[in-house]
């Protein structure tokens, strides 16, 4: 009771209301794009191209535009660069991560220090706030979720043949390379839809740890899609309360409950524990 209340009396507020719709439309875009990644084992390709976006952001402020508009474009045009170069010159991808990674974390960094004027307080872009997301930003990220699913939709199946494996795909005649970098384009808008929600230090694990959560109950990937949704769903929504409750950062509450419930979740399946498989 003591506790039941504050809780309810706070969805009176605009900001938190907003805060629980953000999580639950990101939590469906990790959903789905979250699984690929986990399946075709890309986490680290994401964390480079979630760092990058900082590059973005650096070039929103050093020329007066919205951050995250330029963290969308950087990402999207990151994504494209690593696919078109893993397809043309045949480099390694932990390379292509590492540089992609430094570069863009660098750029951003640069791009902040020769902006005019005082320093930009960069915490919630690199941590996350998502009590500050305006309903306007849940609208483009409504906008993102519909697109992202539209696309997955549209080149299910192609996008499932190269997910799993890409020789195969040639050999169906499915354009694998240029697949490949549609699946890394729905991942850097994915990524920028996470920014806001845990920031870009903490998006690879937002991204990932639902999935694999998942992917121990099924090994379809469309159920992976439901259930990680849901579970994305569940540790945002948990996470913003606590965050609310004990007055701690809002992104790293989400992000440690993720982490403490697949570490469980592998610690019972080490133990010898079968769960049923849905």
């Amino acid at each position: 009771m003591v506790v039941t209340e504050p809780m309810l009396s706070v969805l009176g507020y605009e900001f938190f209301r907003n805060a629980l719709f953000a999580g639950i439309i990101a939590s469906m875009a990790c959903g789905v794009i979250g699984s690929f990644v986990v399946v075709k084992r890309m986490v680290s390709l994401s964390g480079g191209i979630s760092h990058a976006a900082f590059g973005g952001i650096g070039l929103g402020y050093f020329f007066g535009f919205d951050p995250i508009i330029g963290a969308t474009g950087f990402s999207i045009a990151t994504a494209a660069l690593i696919g078109h170069i893993r397809n043309t010159a045949h480099q390694h991808m932990d390379t292509l991560v590492g540089s992609v990674w430094a570069v863009g974390m660098a750029l951003g960094i640069m791009f902040v220090y020769l902006t005019p004027g005082n320093a930009p307080d960069l915490f919630g872009y690199l941590f996350g706030n998502i009590l500050l997301v305006p309903f306007n930003d849940i609208l483009i990220m409504a906008f993102l979720v519909a697109l992202i699913f539209l696309i997955v939709f549209l080149f299910y199946n192609q996008i499932l043949a190269v997910t799993f494996d890409e020789e195969y795909a040639d050999v169906m005649n499915i354009p694998s390379e240029k697949i490949m970098i549609l699946l890394l384009v729905l991942i850097a808008l994915t990524v920028v839809m996470l920014i806001q929600v845990v920031g870009v230090i903490l998006v690879i694990a937002l991204l990932t740890l639902p999935a694999a959560i998942a992917r121990e109950f099924t090994m379809k990937i469309s159920h992976m899609f439901y259930i990680s949704s849901l579970l994305g769903a569940v540790f945002t929504t948990s996470g913003i309360f606590l965050s609310y409750l004990l007055n701690v950062p809002s992104g790293a509450t989400i992000i440690l409950l993720s982490a403490v419930v697949y570490i469980t979740v592998v610690a019972m399946r080490e133990a010898g524990l079968n769960f049923p498989a849905i």
